[in-house]
């Protein structure tokens, strides 16, 4: 019998290793790195806990060298998602009834794994198949995932206590029950933690998943699935499905038994899943609840007395790292007219020592966009802007897709401040600036919040107190994460709960409770001891 009433304490942060040159981790590093390029590792699916081999196979390859296969990943037809969805379903009774302790333990156990024995393969995946430098891989694929894992287990803890007061005569109780059915999973190629997260906190709250990963990331994720089994995951809590969005979606968006979505990735993708749900609400055994971090048009925002280096050192690594590909990554900025010289001063001087190729040289600052169609979409973007007259580029402004996909790291310089790339969502390392007057500052301010459609992540740079007061007041629903002197990337969990609104989401913010609540369906329960006898009132008689 168990019957502890057990105390999750708050976390620490998973520690960030350097790889500097000489240590024993670059060295560890360096060797995972190898033995994985020297390898093409099969993918199959994983329904119910067994592998599924579809024989539809498709090559997984380096972005930095698309020439060479590091995987072949084999695609579910609708067979395999019906039978994912049985999986999930018939795993879900066990799972559910579960207590919250044993599904931590499994979900720690996954954290401890990740922290030590799978560190660098799950670093070495992620850079080699998604084009991550090591610092970008660690702070992602190790750190962000291990804290996701051990942070939610605190939080979920904290949703379990809350409850309710009891009066006399009687017990009051609410018992967070997990959704009545199963969770479709839909996660992004940029960050092996998301896809991890997802999952794993749906399913801490006791419900199951079908998890449709992104094509360009399934070699890190498939190592995830692995990680799972070792912990002790049950067979079918989570039913790993790579293969076409149309296919795996075609049958869980119309299946009577969904429960929820959980989605990262584009505003247009989660549109169309919204409006798919809606078209089949009377197919649904109850209303499912869609949470989803969609797309941003990020900025940095400078007032006259911002720090010019501080400055143009956030809009460098804020746009730049990971070659532009985070949902917070800034892609516009706004500039006074009387720092602007100094500060493309220090912009030009940074640009002149990025270094840019293969994540296996560990001198690059940047790496090789996901793939033909991202390289593609920036391209398009740079070939507008060298031929309008409204735009001057001063930094970068090329591409070369001929071994992997290359873009430069590109600074635009726009009089427009509705130019096509201060609006849209590019997804690549590319930053639009708009150089305003210096008088203008609150008028530029209102620009900046009705500009783009999307509200993830914004920053302010600013000494003056009252300047920032005024920015984080009329910028109030233009970022759901907004930095005071900081590049507006970079969340920590349990720190910083990220997720955006507008046509950035729902913003339900991972890295916190308020996704947890949002995998529950309570159910208050009221135990009176001792029942009236009699319907007649004092006042009647």
């Amino acid at each position: 019998m168990n019957n502890a009433i057990f105390s999750f304490p708050n976390p620490q942060n998973e520690p960030i290793l350097k790889f500097a040159k000489g240590s024993t981790e670059r060295a560890m590093l360096e060797a995972a790195l190898k033995r994985q390029m020297e390898q093409v590792v099969e993918i199959p699916l994983i329904i119910g806990g067994k592998e599924v081999k579809t024989g539809n196979i498709k090559n997984v390859v380096m972005p930095h060298d698309h020439q060479h296969v590091i995987g072949r990943c084999h695609l579910a037809s609708e067979v395999e998602v019906n039978a994912a969805i049985k999986a999930a379903l018939e795993a879900k009774k066990e799972w559910e009834n579960m207590s919250l302790v044993d599904r931590t333990s499994i979900i720690l156990k996954v954290a401890d794994l990740i922290s030590t024995k799978y560190r660098y393969e799950i670093l070495a995946t992620t850079m080699l198949g998604q084009s991550k430098n090591p610092h970008q891989a660690e702070i992602d694929a190790a750190c962000e995932t291990i804290d996701f894992l051990r942070y939610n287990a605190y939080f979920a803890s904290k949703i379990y206590a809350d409850q309710p007061k009891s009066g006399l005569g009687q017990l009051n109780r609410v018992e967070y029950r997990p959704l009545e059915g199963f969770v479709f999973t839909i996660s992004p190629f940029n960050f092996t933690a998301i896809a991890s997260n997802l999952n794993m906190s749906v399913i801490l709250m006791g419900n199951t998943t079908v998890w449709k990963p992104a094509q360009t990331s399934v070699l890190s994720n498939y190592l995830l699935m692995k990680i799972y089994k070792e912990a002790g995951m049950p067979d079918g809590v989570i039913n790993f499905l790579p293969g076409p969005g149309a296919t795996i979606g075609g049958v869980t968006l119309k299946h009577k038994d969904l429960a929820g979505i959980h989605f990262t990735g584009s505003s247009g993708t989660f549109n169309h899943l919204w409006k798919s749900i809606g078209e089949n609400l009377s197919e649904f055994k109850s209303y499912p609840k869609i949470v989803g971090e969609t797309g941003g048009k990020d900025f940095i925002f400078a007032h006259t007395s911002a720090n010019p280096l501080q400055l143009a050192t956030a809009i460098t690594m804020g746009s730049f790292e990971y070659q532009g590909q985070k949902c917070s990554a800034a892609s516009r900025s706004y500039i006074p007219k009387s720092i602007w010289n100094e500060v493309k001063g220090y912009l030009l001087e940074q640009g002149s020592r990025i270094k840019m190729g293969p994540v296996t040289d560990f001198t690059n600052f940047v790496n090789a966009v996901i793939d033909e169609k991202s390289f593609d979409n920036c391209m398009s973007y740079l070939n507008l802007a060298k031929k309008s007259s409204e735009c001057e580029i001063i930094l970068g402004g090329n591409g070369d897709k001929s071994v992997g996909y290359y873009i430069e790291p590109t600074i635009i310089v726009t009089t427009n401040p509705d130019f096509a790339s201060m609006k849209e969502e590019i997804f690549g390392p590319i930053i639009t600036i708009y150089i305003y007057n210096d008088e203008e500052y609150e008028a530029t301010l209102h620009l900046c919040d009705n500009t783009s459609p999307y509200a993830l992540t914004g920053a302010i740079f600013a000494t003056e107190k009252y300047a920032v007061i005024k920015a984080t007041e009329i910028l109030r629903n233009a970022a759901g994460n907004f930095y005071i002197n900081d590049k507006p990337t970079g969340a920590m969990v349990g720190m910083q709960p990220f997720g955006g609104a507008r046509a950035s989401g729902t913003n339900d913010k991972a890295g916190g409770p308020l996704n947890l609540i949002r995998w529950v369906s309570p159910r208050t329960i009221k135990e009176t001891f001792n029942a009236p006898t009699d319907f007649v009132y004092d006042f009647m008689k």
